[in-house]
């Protein structure tokens, strides 16, 4: 492929390319050009087998011919998909210059990024699954892990005591993206996994993650959340929060808190075990057959999510509220559109048209459905007014209320 070495000897456009290619050597680069987006050179090579496009050539630059392969922009979601269930990556490049009155090439700007662990459009997400990205920290005295979906906020830390135990989180939580540092020592642990990514040092230093932390939450210190002294799961979740920053480019308004999770809270199985049990996930790595899927009755993909969490971690003792507010009716459920994936949506700005459709019918449904839960209506106040412009108020407003964290991350 060229480089960013020999850029005078491209033509103008070419050079604009390469440049922000530069800055994101290790995933594809979706280029806009007119009603397409465009790949050049190895990443042209790259989306063509993954992603079944036809590769051509086009054109020359510094006298070689460039490979290329497009993609509809209207259908640019679809592509994403496939990506992203390959494991794979892109960083999306759109014309933000007039062309009208730029002479030369249009200016362009990487103005989202996609990474399997960091999706929040429902086009790209299974409603009935969760989605988890995940870092992994290692030093002289143990593990650290930090979980995050981003589609909902719930935001995770442990810190298993050895090899076994970190095996068996990793065979629990099933990240779709994992973190890991540079140095990172167990290379077994996680090889073969899909959505790899490495990470500097520096993003697992422990005071650049309370500063992340504290910055993230609004607060002096993390006391308050039970994870002060948890070190190497700090250093996990700064790393992670880092990554979440970097790929968003926006603020992240409903990650509002971050649990400690307890080895004591839980029935402690290896890694073994779950696979064989098929708790969540059967021998051949789908889904049909397994402990969930037969217990699956949920009318909600919210409550179907909660239900795989519950198995998976095979908790000890559940909150009462999380039933108290799981009694309405069949078809009052049923017309309810997944709350805290379309609320984290609009929280970072990430909401179309086709996430508001469910919104007339749900919002007119939703209080009477979870009136039997107090500590919850503070959630759903705003609900039957709801509107486009009222979404990132109401974002905030659900993020920051510690009764409807409690409540309503299990959903």
């Amino acid at each position: 492929m060229s480089t960013i070495d020999n850029l005078d000897a491209h033509t103008p456009m070419m050079q604009q390319y390469l440049k922000l290619k530069a800055q994101h050597p290790d995933i594809l680069l979706f280029y806009r050009m007119g009603d397409f987006y465009e790949l050049f050179y190895d990443d042209a090579k790259r989306a063509s087998q993954l992603l079944d496009i036809s590769l051509t050539k086009r054109g020359s630059s510094a006298g070689e011919p460039i490979p290329m392969a497009g993609i509809p922009h209207h259908a640019v979601e679809n592509y994403l998909a496939k990506l992203v269930n390959q494991g794979e990556s892109a960083a999306i490049c759109e014309q933000i210059g007039d062309p009208a009155t730029t002479k030369g090439p249009v200016e362009r700007k990487v103005v989202r990024i996609v990474t399997p662990g960091t999706i929040s459009d429902e086009a790209l997400l299974q409603e009935r699954q969760d989605n988890l990205l995940a870092a992994i920290w290692q030093d002289s005295k143990g593990f650290g892990y930090a979980t995050l979906d981003i589609s909902s906020g719930r935001f995770r830390l442990s810190e298993p005591a050895d090899r076994e135990t970190m095996a068996a989180e990793l065979q629990r939580t099933n990240p779709a993206e994992l973190l890991y540092a540079e140095d990172f020592a167990e290379s077994s642990l996680i090889e073969g996994r899909r959505g790899l990514r490495r990470r500097p040092l520096w993003e697992f230093e422990i005071d650049t993650a309370r500063q992340q932390l504290n910055l993230q939450f609004g607060t002096r210190d993390l006391v308050g959340f039970g994870v002060e002294n948890a070190p190497r799961g700090l250093c996990a979740a700064g790393c992670l929060l880092q990554y979440v920053k970097d790929t968003q480019r926006t603020s992240l308004p409903h990650i509002r808190s971050i649990t400690m999770e307890r080895q004591q809270d839980s029935i402690i199985m290896d890694a073994a075990t779950r696979r064989n049990l098929e708790i969540t996930q059967n021998l051949a790595g789908g889904t049909d057959n397994t402990l969930a899927s037969v217990l699956d009755c949920t009318v909600t993909p919210m409550g179907s999510r909660m239900l795989k969490r519950l198995a998976a971690y095979a908790r000890s003792a559940i909150p009462p509220c999380w039933w108290s507010a799981s009694r309405p009716s069949a078809r009052c459920r049923s017309a309810i559109p997944s709350c805290s994936r379309c609320c984290a949506r609009s929280a970072i700005w990430s909401v179309f048209w086709r996430v508001w459709r469910c919104v007339p019918p749900g919002r007119a449904i939703l209080p009477a459905c979870v009136m039997p839960c107090s500590n919850c209506l503070c959630c759903v106040s705003c609900w039957p007014t709801l509107t486009v412009s009222r979404c990132k108020n109401c974002a905030r407003k659900w993020a920051s209320s510690p009764n409807c964290a409690n409540c309503w991350s299990a959903r």
